[in-house]
């Protein structure tokens, strides 16, 4: 297995590098936290289009439970690195929101079997596009990604609004979404604030912790309901697979923007990974991330999910912790496997309130937008220009 190059580059806002290992305590504690800031997004996409077609119980709770099992299967590819397969970064996947449109359209045609087949048969998509990508250095240059992070980084801000915005619980005042969004980012700060590495590693799980505790005194945590089975098991093909020649080019297109997507967050983690963002080792990465997409999407659809991407929330994790080492994806990978395989545990963690949520999703937006990735966009140019610079470097807001 190759080791991702550059890792002498780490910035000195970095705790642990890519290729650091880390004690086991530690590496659970920070791998908890970058599972919560993605599960609700890996299970979403699911429960939407579940509450929009009408499915059945049963089948809602087995594509959640398929999504997360997706999830842990991109998540060890990614950072594990399997040949030329994987970007060898603390990179994360799941379900891609990109598809809900064209996913929607083919499910009200011909239900789950079109929607898993089209899935499946527009996948060589990304496989075909990949080998080609140092190609287009050009035309997706870093400026050109760094762009689409801060696109990725805006694109947070209302979904994070809605979930603060909506009623926290029963009987609760309108406000009190907005207050246990500041709650949740305070302790965010605090934790950070004190300026030491443990500290800072375990400071979105303090505010998670909080947004629970604040709402459980005020009696707004409401436990989930119970479930229908302990376990879940993938089965291959659970409703066959369909095709219909008019959905071709729909998902096919979808899945290229799925390609300039992921493009963009492997850039991003690069970047605030201490890695260079140009040059032959960086056009490796993107390759194998795309091709880790490609592979867990085709394992989606054959064991009854939808297409994965790469996931743009790990990277305000990693800037908010300092940790970037891929050792933990592993962890990582396994946490997620539990939560598919046995779903009393994921519905206590999708019972998290909308409006923790949201107060973690505007810290972490703050972290995509700030100067940090500000600078990579404007430090680019300047390089494109030919103007000589001084190595890229990201501190976490500073």
């Amino acid at each position: 297995m190759e080791e991702p190059s550059g890792s002498s580059g780490r910035t000195h806002s970095l705790v642990y590098g890519v290729d650091d290992r880390m004690p086991v305590g530690t590496a659970l504690l920070v791998s908890l936290q970058q599972v919560a800031a993605m599960v609700v997004g890996v299970i979403t996409p699911a429960l939407i289009l579940s509450n929009i077609l009408g499915f059945a119980p049963a089948d809602t709770a087995y594509l959640v439970s398929m999504a997360l099992l997706a999830a842990a299967l991109g998540t060890a590819i990614q950072s594990t690195r399997f040949g030329p397969i994987g970007s060898g970064l603390l990179s994360v996947t799941g379900t891609s929101f990109a598809f809900l449109q064209p996913l929607i359209v083919s499910g009200k045609a011909g239900g789950l079997p079109l929607m898993f087949g089209m899935s499946l048969a527009t996948v060589p998509i990304q496989f075909l596009f990949a080998p080609f990508l140092p190609k287009f250095r050009r035309i997706f240059t870093p400026l050109v990604s760094g762009i689409v992070v801060v696109l990725i980084g805006l694109s947070i801000i209302p979904e994070a609004m809605r979930g603060i915005v909506e009623p926290v619980g029963p009987g609760a005042p309108v406000w009190a979404g907005g207050c246990v969004a500041a709650a949740v980012m305070a302790a965010v700060l605090a934790a950070q604030a004190l300026g030491r590495p443990k500290t800072r590693m375990v400071s979105i799980l303090v505010g998670v912790v909080t947004g629970y505790v604040v709402c459980a005194v005020f009696g707004w945590l409401h436990a989930p309901p119970p479930s229908d089975s302990w376990i879940m098991l993938p089965r291959l093909l659970p409703h066959h697979l369909a095709f219909r020649a008019e959905f071709f080019i729909p998902f096919a297109f979808i899945y290229v923007v799925s390609i300039i997507e992921a493009m963009g967050d492997i850039t991003a983690t690069s970047q605030l990974s201490g890695l260079d963002t140009k040059g032959p080792a960086h056009w490796l990465r993107i390759r194998g991330g795309v091709l880790g997409d490609a592979v867990t999407s085709a394992v989606a659809a054959l064991i009854g999910s939808f297409p994965s991407t790469t996931y743009a929330q790990n990277n305000g994790v990693i800037q908010i912790t300092g940790v970037a080492s891929r050792h933990i994806g592993k962890i990582m990978a396994a946490i997620l496997a539990i939560l598919g395989l046995f779903p009393v545990v994921a519905r206590w963690v999708t019972a998290m309130p909308p409006a923790v949520l949201g107060g973690m999703a505007l810290r972490k937006c703050q972290g995509r937008l700030g100067p940090g990735q500000a600078g990579l966009v404007w430090r680019e140019r300047r390089r494109d220009a030919g103007m000589v610079i001084s190595p890229i470097t990201v501190e976490n807001g500073h």
